[in-house]
């Protein structure tokens, strides 16, 4: 009986020389190229080079040496229609009946600082995803196999009576979506060479698992949770887990809000989430004070949430956040006491992470049978920056602090957003309801007796002078908001008469 013939070349070559063994014990004869047959003689393997198969020299530097018939022919021939399988015996060609290649490192290469167009040209595969696609489109005759994981897999069906056709299209599907990726990478890498191209007409964009989750936001729904392949900022998964059970889908969601209003701080700052939502911001001279304060903030809703800290987590605040129940903690660092202390906690989660560039580029919302997409909303206000005091009476600096303070976290509220903070930290926060009212007086019941001489921040303009009076009974020294209603002269009228402050921003933060 004939042998059969197997083609590698690989950039990556990982367990490539076992697995070429292997092929050998399984009656192959191998075919090579470049690196990959180097690593195959060196290790003693008995190898045809491509030129020998072809029976012309490699050109161009090594760009054209599998693009050529006595490959593709032995590739792409059905088995099963005899008059290709003549054609094959008049031209000399012999069947190739395995295909192993991955490709050049596109994505590793423009990752580099600095790269230039010339050095991501010169990574773009061409032989090698033309093979792969070749063989995934023969996948009844020609296993492919693109990942090193399935080495092993491959080996034992063979020697066990052969692939069936399950593995087989398996094999073939991970084929097609390896080279899909690679050219997603490839035209999202030419694009951002172009202007003007923000949101182009054609949006690919590749994710590859991370990890299965025991379930979504509910246990009757089944969850995976993906990355981003390329992605600049890794974001979550990143993290490295020190400690707890594998991360929920529930988890990794509002960790994820946790983290964006975090990085919204340079000063030591805590941010306590439910649900997505904040129940708890504040700054402190140190980590240990701004997560005292947050959890003050609302000690009843931190229960069982999700902590986000922008410094170290020391001894001390260890000690003091292993008094309640958390679901998660992230931190960019865990010093050794810390980690003892809270890994005292079997199931509690503890990620570190480094915070910076904890941002995306882009927001995405899912809709049935589309996609909405959009620039993040990254706009901060600062000091320097304008903006306009429509009421007679002017803001304290302590008042002014405080509504920049609030405008950081209204941001990362649902709308409709309203937030009640004094001296850094929130007192109350109210969000997702239909009007503005209600959540005002859900915040503002929140901060109690602390409301007053305290600042309240909103995502959105007012439409009715409502909430300026409910601010007014509650004590509230100032307002920040949008403006731009047509009715923003009842809510000035309104402040002026109760003496409270307020700053027009020009700009919303909704957060739908």
């Amino acid at each position: 009986m004939a042998k059969k013939r197997a083609i590698l070349s690989v950039y990556d070559k990982t367990g490539i020389t076992e697995f070429a063994k292997r092929l050998v014990a399984l009656g192959f004869e191998l075919v090579s190229t470049g690196g990959t047959y180097q690593v195959l003689t060196e290790a003693g393997l008995e190898v045809t080079y491509i030129s020998e198969v072809t029976g012309f020299p490699e050109i161009l530097d090594g760009r054209v040496k599998t693009l050529h018939p006595m490959v593709h022919g032995g590739i792409l021939a059905k088995r099963e229609v005899p008059a290709h399988m003549t054609e094959l015996e008049r031209e000399g060609i012999v069947p190739i009946d395995l295909v192993a290649v991955n490709l050049y490192p596109f994505q590793a290469t423009i990752a580099k600082p600095g790269v230039t167009m010339a050095e991501a040209l010169e990574n773009i595969d061409i032989g090698g995803p033309t093979m792969i696609r070749a063989a995934a489109k023969n996948f009844p005759s020609v296993i492919v196999v693109v990942n090193p994981a399935k080495y092993e897999m491959v080996c034992e069906q063979m020697a066990n009576g052969g692939l069936d056709y399950e593995a087989r299209l398996a094999l073939a599907r991970e084929a097609f979506l390896h080279t899909a990726r690679y050219d997603a990478a490839i035209q999202d890498f030419l694009a951002s060479k172009l202007g003007g191209q923000e949101f182009p007409e054609e949006l690919l964009i590749s994710y590859h698992k991370v990890m299965d989750l025991r379930y979504g936001e509910n246990p009757h729904q089944k969850a995976a949770y993906y990355q981003e392949t390329g992605a600049q900022r890794p974001g979550l998964a990143a993290a490295k887990q020190l400690n707890g059970k594998e991360l929920s889908f529930n988890n990794i969601n509002d960790a994820n809000a946790a983290l964006q209003a975090v990085v919204e701080f340079t000063e030591p700052a805590a941010v306590c989430v439910k649900h997505t939502t904040p129940c708890g911001v504040a700054i402190g001279k140190d980590i240990y004070e701004a997560y005292c304060r947050a959890y003050e903030a609302d000690p009843v809703s931190i229960f069982g949430g999700i902590v986000a800290l922008n410094r170290e987590v020391d001894k001390r605040t260890a000690e003091k956040m292993q008094e309640i129940f958390l679901e998660v903690i992230i931190a960019p660092k865990f010093s050794q006491e810390a980690l003892a202390i809270l890994s005292s906690k079997k199931n509690l989660r503890l990620l570190e992470l480094d915070l910076s560039g904890y941002k995306d580029h882009y927001d995405f919302k899912k809709v049935v049978g589309g996609l909405l997409v959009q620039e993040a909303d990254h706009l901060l206000l600062s000091p320097e920056q304008a903006y306009q005091v429509v009421t007679e009476r002017m803001p304290s600096e302590a008042e002014l602090a405080d509504l920049l303070f609030g405008w950081k976290v209204v941001k990362h509220v649902k709308s409709n957003a309203i937030v009640v903070a004094k001296n850094g930290r929130t007192l109350g926060i109210g969000g997702g309801q239909v009007n503005r009212i209600d959540p005002t007086r859900y915040a503002l019941k929140m901060a109690g007796e602390q409301a007053k001489g305290a600042v309240l921040a909103s995502d959105a303009f007012f439409p009715m002078p409502d909430v300026v009076q409910a601010c007014a009974e509650a004590g509230i020294s100032a307002i920040i908001q949008p403006g731009g209603s047509i009715r923003d002269a009842d809510s000035i009228a309104e402040a002026n008469k109760a003496g409270i402050a307020m700053i027009f921003t020009g700009v919303r933060h909704f957060k739908h």
